[in-house]
């Protein structure tokens, strides 16, 4: 393992401030004062107040009552990436056209470290207690899009992963002995396909393959979840899988397309 950057030899750490304090804002502190972002970014209040009135220059963030908060400007940052990401244009028609087929809803997910990260989403209904939408994170252990990203990485990578998750019982059904995880993920490696049930979220089921680039490697996970009192196994595997198989394989022949580096 390399030796962990300090500042001065290729890390800057004002940068890694400045991202600090962009994430401390969320869904459950969409306001905060100068007091409160330094806390949650682990910064002093004259670090954090600098870092403000930097955003708040640029027009990242804005301030009123004392309390700041993110302005829509900031969603250039995660455009930057989706209009960069190669599966983005092929993907969106084919998506639509699944869930027109299937009544149910399809995402698409990368992996960052133990989580997986949304990049688009097509719903058909709300069927999570969470809202979900691009950038939302979830735990790869306990998602089938999870579970594909991580059959993608190699064995020490995948041990790595599943070290750095935060590994809980979500419902009744989570796994969350780390062997019988890795045993699952192999075998899901081996077919090209992971299904999920009600692991997250009780109620809610999924099943996800992997969307690869023309080399072969997986860059993204592509799932259909559906409400299980509507969608038994049968339904997701026999059903449900080849449809959500060709819909990948119309991504994949479209990324096999584009040259490499795009």
């Amino acid at each position: 393992m390399s030796a962990q950057l300090r500042p001065g030899d290729s890390y800057v750490q004002s940068f890694a401030r400045g991202l600090a304090v962009i994430r401390s804002f969320g869904a459950d502190t969409p306001r905060m004062t100068l007091s409160e972002v330094a806390a949650r970014a682990g910064l002093t209040r004259a670090g954090a107040r600098r870092i403000l009135l930097t955003l708040e220059n640029l027009g990242y963030v804005t301030a009123d009552e004392k309390k700041f908060r993110l302005t829509a400007k900031i969603l250039d940052l995660g455009y930057a990436y989706l209009s960069t990401a190669p599966f983005w244009i092929p993907a969106e028609p084919v998506m639509e056209q699944l869930v027109a087929e299937v009544h149910e809803s399809c995402s698409i997910s990368v992996l960052d470290g133990a989580e997986i990260v949304y990049v688009t989403r097509v719903p058909t209904s709300k069927i999570m207690a969470v809202s979900l939408g691009p950038g939302s994170r979830l735990p790869a252990y306990a998602t089938s899009m999870g579970r594909v990203l991580l059959g993608g990485l190699n064995n020490a990578q995948l041990k790595c992963a599943l070290a750095a998750s935060h590994i809980k019982t979500y419902t009744k059904f989570t796994v969350t002995d780390v062997k019988k995880l890795m045993s699952i993920i192999e075998a899901d490696r081996q077919r090209g396909w992971s299904y999920v049930n009600q692991e997250l979220e009780e109620g809610l089921r999924a099943i996800s393959v992997p969307l690869k680039d023309r080399t072969g490697k997986i860059i993204a996970a592509m799932n259909i979840s559906g409400q299980a009192n509507r969608n038994s196994e049968k339904t997701m595997t026999v059903d449900f899988l080849p449809k959500l198989m060709q819909a990948a394989e119309k991504i994949n022949e479209a990324l096999r397309m584009r040259p490499l580096g795009q």
